[in-house]
C-alpha cells in the first residue's frame, strides 16, 4: 500500500507565498499567502492569513481570510475571520468565529 503525500508545515516555519499540494498538508505555523490542497489540517499554533481552497479542512489555529470546501470543521482552539462555502459545516464549542457562511451547491 502507497501512502498518500502530506506536506507538514512545523510551528517555527514562516511562509511567504502560496501553497498548493494535490494530497494533504498539515500547518502548524505561519503562513502568508492562499492555501490549495486536497485536504488541509491547521493545528493550534497555526496562523494563516490567506484563503483555503480543499476538499476537506480542519482548522485548529488562527485563519483571517475565506474558505472554500466541501467539509469544515472548526475545532475549540479555532479563531476565525472571513467567509466560509462548504457543504457540510461543524464547529467545536468554544472556538472564536467571525464569519459569514454560505452553502456550496
Amino acid at each position: 500500500m502507497v501512502d498518500k503525500t502530506r506536506s507538514v508545515i512545523v510551528s517555527d516555519v514562516k511562509i511567504k507565498g502560496n501553497i498548493t499540494e494535490k494530497e494533504s498538508v498539515i500547518i502548524d505555523g505561519e503562513v502568508e499567502g492562499d492555501i490549495n490542497a486536497g485536504f488541509v489540517d491547521t493545528f493550534e499554533n497555526s496562523n494563516i492569513k490567506g484563503n483555503i481552497k480543499s476538499k476537506k479542512i480542519v482548522i485548529g489555529g488562527k485563519l483571517k481570510g475565506n474558505i472554500n470546501s466541501d467539509s469544515v470543521h472548526i475545532k475549540k482552539t479555532a479563531d476565525v475571520d472571513g467567509t466560509i462555502k462548504q457543504k457540510t459545516l461543524s464547529i467545536e464549542e468554544g472556538s472564536l468565529l467571525t464569519i459569514k457562511t454560505e452553502i456550496k451547491k
